[in-house]
């Protein structure tokens, strides 16, 4: 195994290991396989943990033997004699690596000394690859996700620009071993994006050595044969010749004759340090066996100078391909001619299959060019939307004059930035400049959206929404997915959510179907924020969860920090500490959206458990932030929970509070929306003295439908008539709180409502009444059918299309609303 060091002696300690003593935290990204561990080390037994090479299987090794004092080790080499003499001596732990090289009868002595012990606290853990037959449990390390190896990166280098984490997380495969040599080998430009990643792992790492001295080992046709799928997925190199690589456990052959390496990595070696000659002439043959654009590519890859007519054929086959394809398609087209332009394609496209890290450092190249500049201030929007604006803004005004589309391109990102960053700048300047007399749909709804945040930031709000409204009548004719996203926030702008939700997953389907991976987690965003507002907190929740996903898979590293936040917030809503908690642990609030965001989600989450005002104190940070500091959305958005948090806590500030009250007031009556204009009311109540108040809580039921909101809602006028002494009337709005809140699975809200209720008077038991809670969704009752089939929650992502927090999720409500508590008695409840 490549990441334990060499045992010096048998029997010793593993140099490197933690002390004997208290617990320490298990490897980066092993979590579930440490809390294995601790299970055997606490109770005895035996466990094989497997694993590729760099998996980290030594590594929990040297992990648990902090656990265990004294521990003994049992190198992989050792003969059986000296396993006799090694297992005859007193410990609570037999640690055995690289099991798969003792020889049987040293296997069969392990094996008998585990089943000797089954019941003592003794244990046996051993490390072996994967596919070895150990006649005892396995333990099988999978490979990182991407949340998992974003840790271990910011870990190994806090410095790293997410789109070199995207790049590492893509090139690593999820492999630990291999994620740290990459990391701790870059240089500064490296680390920040200012030059291209290595091409595959450092000469010197002990993965790399490890790797390489196992394709020595094979027969040199086998190497030959292993280059060409290294080079292409589509090879199908001949069965005999890879029969070696495959018994090394170096590859696996699927039933269609695509070859996987393991660990993936490999195949970057390969790549790597294959002579010239060797590389050249694999990609001839290639070439001949391929048709189209790959064929193109390989012949690209084989011609060692200009090529001018090649080079014209690549950018004719990239304008129809898929931005992954049609991106290494223009960078060799930019290689075999003099031409610029190339290269600008080739760094979109990279950026739009979700690969900013291959995109900047071509950008860069270029950076004197509008286009390049305009790119390289997308990628890097969200993490620091200020000098993002700036860019945007520079690139708009010397476009104005000659170029309207590109012009109003970089409008529209400097409009989204300037909104999350909370300051206009001279946006609202340059947008007056511009005259667009294309009647194209796209234009037109391009114009209107940098109209409408124009209008909106400058503070004429009328005008504001009479632009975003006329985006929305226009999005039924555009099909760019980032225009059409712009047109699902001017949505939730003009409180049309559902609208708004619509236009965002069809924007998100466009996206994937085109391969333009990079939108698909913005569209998804945007249903998510859609859906919150339309008070739909479960589809929000999926949206959210399937959006960073996708953002992890497709590079958006920040995108997918603000999505975790955004769960948060979703999870705080309900009151669902252990899951706010934790996604805002996961979103690491390095970006300020992210950070405005979790600290949304602590403010709720101290609201519903009764702490009013630490809540009113996060809120009002929030709205009151100078400009350049965080988004003027979202100061919109948590007003309402300020008012509320202000109510029950000693008076805020008229300052902060009175024109936060009054921006709220008169954007929900603008948007002439019944569900905000509920929400209106019930905040005019929060403030108003009696009998006003009485009023506006009935306008605010009138208003609402069935759902959250109104549940809400009638949980604060309950309370206000129970402190009016008012109990009666006070009974009846709690318990129809108490009932919608264990319908919506809301049991910190339905708790609070009890607590009233027993306040109010309400003599029955403890337990509120609750009418039969709604069916399992379509989606629920799929997941539930196949998880009562038996299909693991991976299996179940996989089927479904969905992520497998998605799954987790549904998993959790239909556990819920089931009233079970295992997948057993699920399987029982569904076939009864």
């Amino acid at each position: 195994m490549v990441d334990a060091p060499a045992v010096q002696e048998p029997g010793s300690p593993q140099p490197g290991s933690p002390q004997p003593g208290s617990p320490q935290p298990g490897p980066a990204g092993l979590g579930a396989a440490t809390a294995a561990i601790e299970r055997l080390l606490r109770d005895g037994g035996a466990l094989v943990v497997t694993g590729e090479p760099g998996s980290g299987r030594t590594s929990l090794l040297r992990w648990a033997a902090a656990w265990a004092a004294p521990a003994v080790w049992v190198p992989g080499h050792a003969d059986e004699i000296c396993v006799q003499r090694l297992l005859a001596r007193r410990a609570a732990l037999c640690l055995v690596d690289d099991a798969h090289l003792l020889d049987p009868g040293s296997w069969r002595l392990i094996k008998r000394f585990a089943r000797r012990f089954a019941d003592a606290p003794a244990a046996v853990l051993a490390a072996a690859p994967v596919g070895f037959d150990a006649g005892l449990p396995i333990l099988p390390l999978s490979p990182l996700d991407e949340h998992a190896a974003h840790e271990l990166l910011l870990r190994l280098a806090p410095d790293l620009a997410d789109p070199v984490a995207a790049g590492l997380i893509r090139q690593a495969g999820g492999n630990p071993a291999a994620l740290t040599a990459l990391a701790t080998a870059l240089d500064l430009a490296q680390r920040r994006g200012f030059a291209p990643l290595p091409e595959g792992l450092p000469p010197g790492s002990v993965l790399g050595q490890h790797l390489r001295a196992s394709l020595r080992a094979l027969p040199p046709a086998t190497r030959d044969a292993l280059l060409l799928p290294a080079l292409d997925d589509r090879a199908r190199p001949a069965p005999d010749a890879l029969e070696p690589a495959e018994a090394a456990g170096l590859i696996s052959v699927a039933p269609t004759g695509e070859v996987r390496f393991v660990p993936a990595i490999l195949r970057d070696v390969i790549r790597q340090d294959a002579p010239s000659i060797a590389r050249r002439r694999a990609h001839l043959t290639l070439a001949r066996t391929l048709r189209g654009l790959p064929a193109l590519l390989h012949r690209a890859a084989a011609t060692p100078g200009p090529d001018p007519a090649l080079s014209r054929d690549l950018g004719a086959a990239a304008a129809s391909a898929a931005p992954a394809q049609a991106a290494i398609a223009f960078r060799y087209a930019a290689a075999l001619s003099d031409d610029p332009a190339p290269l600008l394609s080739a760094a979109r496209s990279f950026w739009l299959a979700g690969r900013p890290d291959e995109a900047v450092p071509l950008a860069r190249r270029l950076s004197a060019h509008h286009r390049a500049r305009s790119l390289i201030a997308e990628i890097g929007l969200r993490g620091d939307p200020l000098p993002a604006r700036d860019v945007l803004l520079d690139v708009a005004a010397e476009l104005i004059p000659a170029d309207t589309p590109g012009a109003l391109s970089a409008l529209l990102l400097a409009g989204e930035a300037c909104c999350r960053a909370g300051d206009p700048g001279r946006f609202p300047a340059l947008v007056s400049r511009l005259e667009v007399t294309d009647p194209s749909p796209a234009l037109a709804l391009a114009h209107r959206q940098v109209l409408g945040v124009a209008a909106l930031l400058r503070g004429q709000h009328d005008e504001s929404f009479a632009h975003f409204r006329s985006v929305l009548s226009v999005a039924p004719r555009v099909d760019d997915p980032a225009l059409l996203v712009a047109a699902a926030m001017a949505g939730i702008m003009v409180g049309q959510d559902r609208h708004g939700a619509s236009l965002a997953a069809r924007a998100a389907a466009l996206a994937f179907a085109a391969g333009a991976h990079a939108l698909v987690p913005a569209a998804l965003e945007a249903v998510a924020y859609a859906e919150l507002a339309a008070g739909r907190y479960d589809a929000a929740t999926t949206a959210a969860l399937d959006g960073a996903a996708a953002a992890r898979r497709y590079g958006r590293l920040d995108l997918a920090d603000s999505l975790l936040a955004l769960l948060a917030v979703l999870a705080g809503l309900v009151g669902d500490r252990p899951t706010g908690e934790r996604r805002c642990r996961e979103a690491t609030a390095r970006h300020p959206e992210a950070r405005d965001l979790t600290e949304w989600a602590h403010a709720l989450l101290d609201l519903v458990e009764g702490r009013p005002a630490p809540a009113a104190e996060r809120l009002a940070a929030i709205v009151a932030a100078p400009p350049g500091r965080g988004s003027a959305v979202l100061r919109v958005a948590v007003i309402p929970h300020l008012v509320e948090a202000a109510r029950a806590a000693a008076p805020l500030e008229p300052a902060v509070l009175d024109p936060a009250m009054a921006m709220f007031d008169r954007w929900a009556g603008r948007t002439g929306e019944a569900p905000w204009l509920a929400i209106r009311a019930r905040c005019r109540a929060l403030r108003a003295d009696e009998p006003a108040a009485d009023d506006y809580f009935r306008e605010a039921l009138r208003r609402h439908d069935a759902g959250f909101a109104r549940a809400h809602t009638e949980l604060l006028y309950g309370r206000h008539l129970r402190r009016r002494r008012r109990h009666l009337e006070a009974r009846t709005h709690l318990r129809q709180a108490a009932e919608t809140f264990h319908r919506l699975d809301a049991d910190p809200w339905a708790a609070l409502a009890a607590r009233e209720l027993r306040a109010a008077g309400e003599r029955a038991s403890a337990s509120v009444p609750v009418a039969p809670g709604p069916p399992l969704t379509a989606q629920q009752e799929r997941i539930a059918g196949l998880v009562a089939a038996g299909a693991t929650n991976r299996e179940v992502a996989q089927q479904l299309h969905l992520s497998t927090r998605t799954v987790d999720h549904h998993l959790r409500n239909v556990f819920a609303r089931l009233g079970v508590r295992s997948r057993t008695e699920l399987a029982r409840v569904l076939h009864e």
